[in-house]
């Protein structure tokens, strides 16, 4: 569990969740909960362990949001939105949601259900500090497209960052030609992050 102060003194408490190939984050607000990401269809069990072992509930959960739509990243949504968990979609992700439905098809065992779009509360990348501090939480939702068209990443006031599967900033100079790459990272630096949180990384401090 990370605590750290918001920029008007607000307190932010955030548990990283690990129970798959994917780290997850639950982020405490004051009037409302936030989980970013889950892992794989068919991880559920473990994902009920893992949140047991932080002290957090199904019903703590008052929202999901995926910072894309590859399956390793939005596996147990439709599970989490039957048990009232809301899915907060950004409208730029929205001809994405169904990326990986067939791949969860194949598997059989998985029994998965498609998400209902129908039933997630859409804002856009504009309207998200709004709606974070109606939660709570002070921060922002921008688009980092160099992933994958659907990526997104959550920026909050205190200097915490979360950015998918946004390839490490370390490795840029591997990329010299990858302008969306350096497009997202000097958008991302813009902000003046602290601590850079990844799915398939460990943190990097600033």
């Amino acid at each position: 569990m990370v605590r750290q102060v918001g920029s008007c003194g607000s307190d932010f408490v955030i548990s990283k969740l690990r129970y798959g190939n994917t780290n997850t984050f639950f982020i405490y607000g004051t009037s409302g909960n936030l989980l970013v990401d889950t892992d794989y269809a068919g991880t559920l069990p473990a994902f009920y362990k893992e949140i047991k072992e932080h002290n957090i509930r199904i019903s703590d959960i008052t929202y999901v949001l995926a910072t894309h739509y590859h399956p390793d990243h939005f596996g147990l949504i439709s599970e989490l939105m039957k048990q009232g968990v809301k899915l907060l979609l950004i409208n730029i992700q929205e001809p994405h949601i169904h990326f990986a439905d067939e791949i969860f098809r194949r598997d059989k065992r998985l029994e998965y259900e498609p998400i209902n779009a129908d039933n997630s509360i859409v804002i856009s990348c504009k309207d998200s500090r709004e709606f974070l501090k109606n939660i709570g939480v002070e921060g922002e939702i921008i688009s980092t497209p160099s992933h994958s068209e659907d990526s997104i990443s959550l920026i909050l006031d205190n200097g915490i960052c979360f950015v998918g599967d946004l390839e490490p900033i370390e490795y840029l100079e591997a990329y010299d030609d990858n302008i969306k790459l350096r497009s997202d990272w000097k958008l991302v630096m813009s902000y003046k992050p602290k601590r850079i949180y990844y799915s398939h990384a460990n943190e990097k401090i600033l």
